[in-house]
């Protein structure tokens, strides 16, 4: 008699709601504040930290957090010189500030985005957004309308005020405004965390302790870095190309770690200039990015980590400055 067969991974659907849900009044209401000055159009973060071209479409955004808190930064930002931090626009929204204050996980991007009557994005991908890499993007929408509807994976959404949403944006989706007036949301892009997970529904959380996904642990308030800086290593081309399937894979270059006069740790390789946030049991992630791949630095060499959902692959190379 055959074993009867095993289920198959269950597949999560799209989109689900979070909880809490916030005053969309109140939310309306600060707009006000920033209302008044004519918004960017939105711009792509390009392979190696380039920033892109304005989109087309009457598509623009305020940043709220972006790279080193820059307020005319309308690109989601990634792995840079500088992490994320609020931008001045953030200090006329009290209570988003509070809102995002409370979001159980470390932030990257936020960003209010206003899709404009009449435009429509063409359908995309964005692949870094995936549970198993520890990276996801919220929407807490604020106007909206009938008319605004988002694409995601084939199925039409259109959220309400004052809910808040996490999408799979790494499927096929699409934006369109086929309305007379503004569609605002406010964008979020976080990192995974257990405790974010708890804001999931009841199904998610079941479904998600069992998933290939990667958990980010908080940010440490403060860390030592546990060797003389700055720190000479080798590391593999992939490890620092974000686009790499294989990032333990590559040509071995050289790599230096030091630390900038406001204090923030930085590693710098070939040409390229990219913070580091500490994540606990002295591993360091790179800033606007997951623990998809982290380091551990030490007298006799670096620990690399690269983590896919819950499998974890290492490579551990000598330091550099004995290896010839």
């Amino acid at each position: 008699m055959n074993a009867p067969e095993r289920p198959g991974p269950v597949r999560l659907a799209e989109a689900t709601r979070l909880t809490p849900a916030f005053d969309a009044d109140r939310l309306a209401c600060e707009l006000a504040a920033v209302t008044s000055h004519r918004w960017q159009r939105q711009r792509i973060h390009a392979p190696g930290g380039h920033i892109g071209e304005a989109t087309a479409i009457d598509w623009r955004v305020l940043p709220l957090r972006s790279p080193g808190g820059d307020g005319e930064r309308t690109d989601p930002g990634g792995p840079g010189p500088v992490d994320f931090a609020p931008t001045p626009w953030l200090e006329r929204l009290p209570y988003l500030r509070d809102i995002l204050a409370g979001i159980p996980a470390p932030l990257n991007a936020v960003r209010l985005m206003a899709l404009g009557p009449g435009a429509a994005s063409q359908p995309h991908c964005d692949p870094k957004y995936r549970l198993d890499r520890g990276l996801v993007r919220l929407h807490i929408p604020i106007v909206t309308h009938p008319g605004a509807i988002l694409v995601l994976d084939d199925a039409e959404h259109c959220w309400q005020p004052g809910e808040f949403w996490y999408g799979d944006f790494s499927r096929e989706h699409l934006v369109r405004n086929t309305g007379h007036t503004v569609r605002v949301h406010a964008v979020i892009d976080a990192l995974l965390t257990e405790d974010l997970v708890d804001l999931f529904p009841t199904a998610w959380r079941a479904a998600l302790t069992e998933a290939d996904v990667l958990f980010n642990r908080p940010t440490p308030r403060a860390t030592v870095f546990p060797s003389p800086l700055p720190y000479p290593a080798l590391l593999p081309s992939g490890f620092t190309d974000f686009d790499h399937d294989d990032p333990l894979e590559g040509e071995l270059q050289p790599a230096q770690i030091t630390q900038q006069p406001d204090g923030q740790l930085t590693l710098t390789t070939a040409g390229r200039l990219l913070a580091l946030a500490p994540t606990g049991d002295g591993e360091y992630r790179f800033a606007g990015w997951s623990e998809q791949r982290t380091l551990t630095p030490a007298a006799d060499g670096v620990l690399l980590h690269v983590r896919r959902g819950r499998t974890t692959l290492h490579r551990h190379l000598p330091a550099a400055n004995t290896t010839h």
